[in-house]
Formats: structure tokens, C-alpha cells, sequence
């Protein structure tokens, strides 16, 4: 198996003991994004401003494999609190177009740094 880290200023670095993105098999595989700005700091504003953060930092990683959304194949999505749900499918809509990726949506207790959403994602290397 081989397998190509993925670092990029693009998005925030990573703040623990794993890489922002891995290429393998054709795949790329994007650690959990929560809303960090490059810099490091939280993003301020809105659930819907920090949701759109995250989609940002994602867009980063993909831009630094020279991808887009549209080679996203799956997205799984963790928030604080459900009834976000909403606007996280709005954001998705914005960003997005159809097909859609696949989607795990789970509401969970906690997030690093307090954070009220973290998504992960998985990429396809060819279009």
C-alpha cells in the first residue's frame, strides 16, 4: 500500500498526531475539519458561518491534490447539537450539486476545542 501526505497552508494544520490528508488507492482521505480558521483560531459568526469555515478548510485540502467537491464520494458529518441538521444540508446545497456525495449525520457530546461541528470527508483521485 502506498500512501502520500497531504500538507497544505490551505487549511489549518493539524492539532494532534495525524495528518491533514492522506492519498491512497486512488483515494484521498480528509481528517476532521472543525471551524478553524489557517491561522489556527476558531471562526466567528453563526452556526452557519462556521459550517461554511469547515467546507472552506475542506476546499483547501482538496485544492492542495488538485480536487474539487465534485470528487467527493463521502462525507460524514458529527454536530453538537441535531437540530443544526438543517443547516448543514443548506450549506451542503450550496456547495454542492447533484449527485450528492453518500452523508453520515450523527449528533455526538463533544468535538476538540468545544467545537459544535466536525466533518471528515473521502475524495476520489479521478473524476
Amino acid at each position: 500500500m502506498s500512501k502520500t501526505i497531504i500538507r497544505t497552508d490551505k487549511a489549518p494544520q493539524a492539532i494532534g498526531p495525524y495528518s491533514q490528508a492522506v492519498k491512497s488507492n486512488g483515494l484521498l482521505f480528509l481528517s476532521g475539519q472543525i471551524p478553524l480558521t489557517t491561522s489556527g483560531e476558531m471562526c466567528e459568526g453563526d452556526f452557519e458561518a462556521r459550517t461554511r469555515q469547515v467546507f472552506s478548510n475542506i476546499k483547501g485540502l482538496l485544492q492542495s491534490a488538485d480536487l474539487t467537491f465534485k470528487n467527493i464520494i463521502k462525507v460524514n458529518v458529527y454536530l453538537i447539537d441535531i437540530n443544526n441538521f438543517a443547516v448543514v444540508n443548506h450549506v451542503m446545497e450550496d456547495l454542492f450539486n447533484a449527485p450528492y456525495p453518500a452523508r453520515v449525520l450523527v449528533q455526538v457530546s463533544a468535538l476538540p476545542k468545544n467545537s459544535e461541528i466536525e466533518i471528515e470527508a473521502v475524495a476520489s483521485m479521478t473524476s
